[in-house]
C-alpha cells in the first residue's frame, strides 16, 4: 500500500493505492485522500486495508475465536504448562535462527530440568534469559514503549553482551548487503514504531507483521534484533487474543527471503504463513 500523487492542471491529488494478484490478474484499488496527505494517514490505511481484506480478516477473527474458546477451557495449571511448552519451542527456534548451538532437546533440559549442556555458556545463558523474558511477557500486558524493548534486550543479553545490552546502537551496521538506517535516526524511528504499535487500527495479525518488518528494517540494536523483533510481534498477537506465530528454524529461508522484497511482500508472506500454521482452527 502506498500514497501516490496525480497531477491535474496545477493541482496535485493524493490517493492510497494497493495492488494485489488475483489468479493471473493484478488488481489495483485506490482511495482518494485529498489535496494534502491527511495527518491520520495510518488510521486511513488501516481502514482501507480492512475494506480490501475483509475475507482475510474474517478468517483471522475465526482463528482468534477458536483459540480463545480452547484456551478458556484449560485449567490454570494446564495453561502454565502450555505456556512453558510454547516458550521451549519459541526459544529454540528464535535462538537457532540467530546461530545458537542449543538443540530443542537441550532447550527443554535447560528450562525444565535446569541441566546445562556442554555448549558455549553464551548460548546457554541466552536460552535461559530468553525463556524468562518470554514467560514474563505473556503474563504482563502493558503499553509498548522503548523502555520495554530495551529492558527485554538488557535481560536477554546482559550477561553475554554487556557492552551493547539494553542500548540502541550508536554506530552503523550492515546485514549482508543491507545497510541499516543511520544510528542518529534510531530514536526517532523507534518512537514512530512504538506510536504505530499502540495506535494502529489494523487487524493485530497484520499489525504484528508490519511492526516486525519496520523493526527489523531499522535494526536498532547492535545484535539481537531478530529475537527482540520476534518477541515484539508475538507480544502484539498474544495480548490481542490471537495464537502466536513461531518462525521455525528449518523454514527460515522463506522468512529471510521475504524481507528484501519490501514491506507489502513481507506482510503477504506473514499472513500466508499465519493462515497455514493455524489452518486447523478454520475448520
Amino acid at each position: 500500500m502506498r500514497v501516490i500523487a496525480k497531477k491535474k492542471g496545477n493541482k496535485e491529488y493524493h490517493y492510497l493505492q494497493h495492488s494485489f494478484r488475483k489468479g493471473k490478474k493484478v488488481i489495483t484499488k485506490e482511495k482518494y485522500l485529498g489535496l494534502k496527505i491527511p495527518k491520520n494517514i495510518d488510521e486511513i490505511k488501516g481502514e482501507f486495508s480492512k475494506e480490501l481484506k475483509k475475507d482475510l480478516y474474517l478468517k483471522l477473527e475465526k482463528i482468534k475465536d477458536d483459540f480463545q474458546k480452547e484456551w478458556k477451557r484449560l485449567p490454570k495449571s494446564v495453561k502454565e504448562k502450555e505456556k512453558e511448552e510454547i516458550s521451549i519451542d519459541f526459544t529454540y527456534n528464535s535462538n537457532a535462527i540467530e546461530g545458537s548451538t542449543i538443540t530443542l532437546h537441550e532447550v527443554r533440559e535447560i528450562i525444565q530440568d535446569k541441566i546445562s549442556p556442554n555448549k558455549p555458556i553464551r548460548d546457554v545463558k541466552e536460552t535461559e534469559m530468553h525463556n524468562k523474558v518470554f514467560l514474563k511477557m505473556l503474563d504482563r500486558k502493558e503499553k509498548i514503549t522503548n523502555k520495554m524493548l530495551l529492558d527485554w534486550h538488557k535481560n536477554i543479553f546482559g550477561e553475554t553482551k554487556p557492552d551493547i545490552a539494553g542500548k540502541y546502537r550508536d554506530y552503523l551496521v550492515r546485514v549482508g548487503s543491507y545497510i541499516a538506517p543511520h544510528w542518529n535516526e534510531i530514536r526517532k524511528t523507534m518512537n514512530q514504531i512504538v506510536d504505530f504499535s499502540n495506535k494502529s487500527k489494523l487487524n493485530p495479525v497484520e499489525l504484528a507483521a508490519r511492526v516486525h518488518y519496520k523493526f527489523e528494517s531499522i535494526h536498532p540494536f547492535g545484535d539481537g534484533n531478530g529475537r527482540i523483533g520476534r518477541l515484539l510481534m508475538n507480544y502484539i498477537l498474544w495480548h490481542a487474543g490471537y495464537p502466536m506465530l513461531i518462525i521455525e528454524y528449518k523454514k527460515r529461508s522463506s522468512y529471510y527471503s521475504a524481507f528484501p522484497k519490501g514491506q507489502e511482500a513481507f506482510v503477504d508472506y506473514f499472513l500466508r504463513r499465519y493462515l497455514a500454521v493455524h489452518k486447523k482452527r478454520l475448520k
